[in-house]
């Protein structure tokens, strides 16, 4: 038997889609998808969460104590890459020590 969870009347798929639901904050938008995204893709995410980003702002300078601490979130997700992405990146025989 598998255990449900909802968030606001919606059923979380599995652990990302749990916090999105619970924090209303999209992790892939602000931080990048785990596989690889065309430049194109890339500059549209970017267009997107800085604009998701001003308006969580704008909630938070209107009293919203919720959108300040997730712009607050969202904000440090932009400066993150996933581990498994800058692993797969990184090339045998180069940098400093090679």
């Amino acid at each position: 038997m598998r255990m449900r969870t909802f968030i606001a009347g919606q059923e979380a798929a599995d652990e990302m889609e749990f916090v999105e639901l619970a924090l209303g904050i999209d992790v892939d938008l602000f931080r990048g998808p785990l596989e690889r995204e065309t430049v194109e893709e890339r500059h549209a995410r970017w267009d997107v969460a800085r604009e998701v980003l001003r308006d969580l702002r704008e909630s938070a300078d209107a009293g919203d104590e919720v959108a300040g601490w997730d712009a607050l979130y969202a904000d440090a997700l932009t400066r993150t890459v996933p581990f498994i992405r800058s692993s797969r990146d990184q090339r045998t025989g180069t940098g400093a020590a090679a």
